[in-house]
């Protein structure tokens, strides 16, 4: 195999790899787009997490897996819970007091100094945190789902495949002209 071959397969396989990427992370996005955030598979929720509250266990930027809230769960001192704030957010913090059996939690984030100043409902409570991270994702998956981010994922992608084809059209052209001058 000569460097030219070499050179040519390389292309070809960042190609492919930049292209399985591109679809992955389209998927990935439209997802998230069309269930508002929510991405619900078989009773797992993938959610984005925006702060550092909870670092180290669970980075900024991370997308996490939780299970969704079954009808009599009950949860217990240490475990790691997504809920609804009365501001309609998304957090995700450890329970460090369960209250009133079960009807409400206190809870705080591992990274901060005191509890939560609200306790958290047992019926706000959207699931449980499995364990599942994914680190930084959450960064690209929310920039890809902003005007700038679609705009870009959509415009950077298109134009490679434009200059691409353009590439491809003039090495054709060269062959078929090489073809020609030989027969005459």
């Amino acid at each position: 195999m000569n460097i030219k071959d070499f050179i040519r397969g390389l292309y070809h396989l960042l190609t492919n790899i930049l292209f399985v990427f591109m679809i992955i992370m389209l998927c990935i996005v439209l997802f998230f787009r069309v269930s508002g955030n929510d991405l619900d598979i078989l009773g797992y929720q993938l959610k984005m997490v925006m702060s550092g509250s909870m670092e180290p266990d669970i980075q900024t930027g991370s997308i996490i897996a939780i299970k969704l809230k079954e009808q009599i769960t009950e949860y217990k001192k240490g475990d790691i819970v997504t809920y609804v704030t009365k501001e309609n957010k998304l957090i995700t913090h450890r329970i460090v007091e369960v209250g009133n059996e079960g009807e409400f939690y206190i809870t705080k984030g591992d990274r901060n100094n005191a509890p939560d100043t609200e306790p958290v409902l047992h019926q706000n409570v959207i699931g449980t945190y499995t364990g599942f991270t994914i680190p930084y994702v959450g960064y690209v998956v929310h920039f890809l789902s902003s005007q700038q981010g679609i705009l870009l994922f959509i415009i950077l992608p298109g134009l490679l495949l434009v200059l691409y084809s353009i590439s491809l059209f003039w090495r054709v052209l060269k062959q078929i002209n090489g073809i020609a001058t030989k027969s005459k």
